[in-house]
């Protein structure tokens, strides 16, 4: 299929899983143990219901939304994936460079295979940085002095990965381990146009870690220094404290899932909270997003900005997400299926898709503008 040729995200899905080979796709399209809670994502946008009014003047949609100050075209962003430059040399700058031209934001991972640095030169007005925080802590500190000196607009702290989980695709797949199995590297000649990129850039490096790997950019070295900071488990609020303290502009923490915790996020200092269950990758029985975002919603009020990521596929769900009280929405796979699939082009694509959908989602329910929007377009009870 050609990129003249694709129509939605699943098409960018299709495309994107014949051009990387499985155990490279297993990572980005996997979640957790059976994965219930990833199918609980997508599931939970496919039960509620959008009732239109018509007969109303929708000639002119207004999706602008406003987020931390700043008006941006659409209600969405880019969220945090680790790991771009395996599906293709150079992704999470593509995502960047998409973002800025699409005035949206963009938020770099922790775990990304570009630097911060080049990210926030790609998107100098639309750059965040996400922080996976590491066990010593002057580590932390420092990635957040470096995100603040190179002019990243936003901190979105994840506090969601307090062990390894059990993601059982990578684990049958050996993914990360010195040595891929056998059947790997022969599945990895059905997809040349890949094998071509990674035998010419080699395997991705976290950049950002570089500097704490001992002076080597060595991938494995790299690597063990990521396992022997990552994930922390005895992370609490006086760390949330901390990070406050040092971090200048505004701060989100992303995997809130709690009414509580959402409150406390309020109390120490947190200008937003992302309702995530980190795409269905840690706590298979966890509830989606969009089930605990009203109650999450109702316990804060306008005290921080609520909002939210997972499962994302459709223009409609965005607006879905607005309607139960997110204001703002972030979108993972859909665009990593982007630039998989067609590079820069690819993730553009992706946002074009997703803001023609929203468009026509709100014109076809009667609501011209985000700021209308609210529970009485869902149905009740649906």
């Amino acid at each position: 299929m050609k990129i003249a040729d694709v129509l939605n995200i699943e098409d960018l899905h299709r495309i994107a899983k014949r051009r990387v080979p499985r155990i490279a796709f297993d990572y980005f399209e996997g979640g957790v143990e059976d994965e219930r809670g990833l199918a609980r994502n997508e599931e939970a946008f496919r039960s509620h219901r959008l009732v239109p009014r018509y007969l109303v003047d929708v000639a002119r949609v207004d999706q602008t939304a406003a987020l931390f100050g700043r008006t941006y075209a659409s209600p969405f962003g880019i969220g945090p994936t680790a790991l771009g430059g395996l599906l293709r040399p150079g992704a999470d700058l593509m995502l960047a460079q998409a973002a800025a031209a699409a005035n949206i934001p963009y938020v770099m991972s922790g775990l990304s295979n570009a630097r911060l640095e080049d990210a926030a030169r790609a998107a100098p007005e639309h750059a965040w940085f996400q922080l996976y925080g590491a066990r010593e802590r002057g580590i932390s500190e420092d990635m957040i002095r470096r995100a603040a000196d190179a002019g990243m607009q936003g901190l979105m702290f994840t506090v969601d990965v307090p062990v390894v989980s059990k993601r059982e695709r990578e684990l049958r797949n050996r993914f990360g381990q010195p040595r891929m199995p056998l059947w790997a590297y022969f599945e990895a000649l059905r997809h040349p146009a890949w094998l071509i990129d990674y035998l010419r850039h080699g395997r991705p490096v976290f950049e950002n870690w570089v500097p704490y790997a001992g002076g080597t950019r060595s991938e494995a070295a790299v690597v063990q220094t990521v396992r022997a900071h990552f994930p922390v488990d005895d992370h609490t609020w006086r760390d949330v404290e901390r990070f406050r303290r040092i971090w200048p502009r505004k701060l989100v923490l992303k995997g809130i899932m709690h009414p509580d915790d959402a409150r406390r996020a309020a109390e120490f200092g947190a200008d937003g909270v992302l309702v995530s269950n980190h795409g269905g990758r840690q706590l298979d029985a966890a509830p989606s997003a969009l089930e605990m975002l009203p109650a999450i919603r109702t316990a804060v009020g306008d005290r921080v900005t609520v909002m939210l990521d997972g499962g994302v596929r459709r223009g409609a769900d965005i607006v879905i997400a607005w309607a139960l009280g997110a204001r703002f929405v972030f979108v993972g796979r859909a665009t990593v299926y982007g630039v998989a699939a067609f590079g820069l082009p690819g993730a553009q694509l992706a946002i074009s898709i997703l803001r023609q959908e929203i468009e026509i989602t709100l014109k076809q329910i009667g609501c011209p503008s985000l700021a209308q929007l609210g529970p009485e377009f869902l149905l009740k009870g649906g």
